[in-house]
């Protein structure tokens, strides 16, 4: 039996400890032949994945060996910031050649944060057409489904029949590498419906393709925000989402595989920002990490000395009853806690469209009454504990009172602080933290030491 303590077989996304040290020792041997014999049989995936495991110093010099082994499919499945650094490395040719089969939306995805050389290199790369479709692609907005869309598509005129349809795709037409839908269009080259690759080859030649079209067809505008687009296609339950023109001539196509990339990352970079770290990711390095996280943590000193604040203006409260200090953390951390529970699902629902004018007041008035029901049970608890503690009745219930009145503030401000940010164009995964904490503090301390003030002392 192997010994557990062995990592050398530990295989994540068929990567293994054994394969980097190979490969990093094909590299210490300059042998570029090796690290090609030991990488070719892995999907791109994994060796954007092996490549991401070691660090900038193992990665540099594997590109300086490994001269023209990288390529498109591979950069296209590295993370944004090691993809950059990647890009860097390469001398402009290796890069043209790299892209140049990606399809569209895989080249832009590439290209648009290149320096001026690197981007020229790549267009000059390109077949005079395809320029012409990544250069348009770059001039929509960035978070745009113009700029994510791809023009690789098969369209077919609405009165063709699926005979019509397999006779042309049999034909010495250029397909797309991978498409699900035949986009059906009008003699103006408005998309008016499309139909499966499925249903095209499971009904007879005759059947015209209008009858086999689906009922999800929706067409959306270039300029439109990718990641709404991204949320019908989830939505909708769709393959492939058409994407129009001005004129509503199709242009291209967003497909449920980037669609769904999109979403993942997106919800990524909400539990990174709800945390504070902003988009950092465990390949950067200490001061990328640093940079991230800094500002927040200033932001979060800044809230505690708030809440300190409102500590020293009941100093002689509590020099007066010890029992206070040792009490009134119990009351913010509650409120810390049940308002980053409201603040999640609001956060959630905000990102997922579940929130609406329609239902907004409904969700607060729920996060409320949860609020007051949580601290109505846990004011019984801490009565009790109170008294059990201290022997003081009246100090259980000056902790009991706080604790419903701060957990009712933190469903209130856990569900309206985001709300409120996402009105004003304030990202609310990144910001709404830190405010929810300082008003559970402020307010748990406030309440805490004020009522004691007035009931004990």
């Amino acid at each position: 039996m192997a010994d557990p303590t062995e990592n050398d077989e530990e295989e994540v996304f068929g990567i293994t400890d054994r394969l980097i040290a190979e490969v990093m020792d094909a590299v210490a041997d300059d042998a570029p032949a090796t690290i090609d014999a030991l990488l070719e049989p892995l999907h791109p995936a994994d060796i954007a994945h092996l490549l991401e495991q070691i660090d900038s110093r193992d990665r540099r010099a594997l590109l300086t060996v490994w001269k023209g082994g990288m390529d498109g499919d591979i950069l296209s499945e590295l993370n944004e910031q090691i993809r950059e650094e990647v890009i860097k490395q390469l001398a402009p040719s290796e890069l043209a050649e790299a892209v140049r089969d990606l399809d569209s939306d895989d080249v832009v995805d590439l290209v648009e944060y290149l320096d001026d050389a690197q981007q020229e290199a790549v267009l000059d790369a390109l077949e005079a057409g395809d320029r012409v479709v990544i250069e348009q692609a770059l001039s929509y907005p960035e978070e745009s489904a113009g700029r994510h869309m791809q023009s690789e598509l098969v369209r077919a005129p609405e009165h063709w029949t699926v005979g019509d349809a397999i006779d042309y795709m049999r034909s010495d037409v250029v397909l797309p590498d991978q498409f699900y839908h035949v986009i059906l269009v009008d003699p103006r080259l408005k998309a008016v419906g499309y139909v499966t690759l499925g249903r095209i080859l499971s009904n007879p030649r005759s059947t015209p393709l209008i009858d086999l079209a689906e009922d999800s067809f929706r067409t959306f505008h270039v300029e439109q925000d990718v990641e709404e687009v991204a949320h019908a296609i989830n939505h909708y339950h769709m393959i492939t989402a058409p994407v129009v023109d001005d004129d509503d001539r199709i242009v291209g196509v967003i497909t449920i595989d980037d669609a769904m990339a999109f979403l993942e990352e997106e919800a990524e970079e909400d539990i990174l920002r709800l945390a504070g770290v902003g988009e950092g990711s465990l390949s950067d390095s200490v001061l990328q990490t640093t940079r991230w996280r800094l500002p927040w943590l200033g932001v979060n000193l800044l809230t505690a000395i708030l809440a300190s604040l409102v500590i020293s203006l009941f100093e002689e409260t509590i020099a007066g009853l010890v029992a206070l200090a040792v009490l009134m953390p119990i009351v913010a951390s509650m409120g810390g806690n049940a308002g980053t529970q409201s603040l999640t699902v609001a956060v959630r629902a905000i990102a997922t469209r579940d929130i609406t004018s329609s239902n907004v007041w409904r969700v607060i008035r729920r996060e409320i009454l949860v609020g007051l029901i949580n601290g109505m049970i846990f004011a019984l608890v801490m009565g009790l504990v109170g008294l059990a503690w201290f022997g003081s009745p009246m100090l259980g219930a000056v902790i009991g009172v706080a604790m419903v009145f701060n957990l009712v503030v933190a469903g209130l401000a856990g569900t309206v602080v985001p709300i409120v940010l996402d009105k004003i164009g304030i990202d609310p995964a990144l910001a709404s933290g830190t405010f929810v904490t300082t008003v559970t503090d402020v307010v748990g301390f406030f309440a805490f030491l004020g009522l004691a003030a007035v009931w004990l002392i």
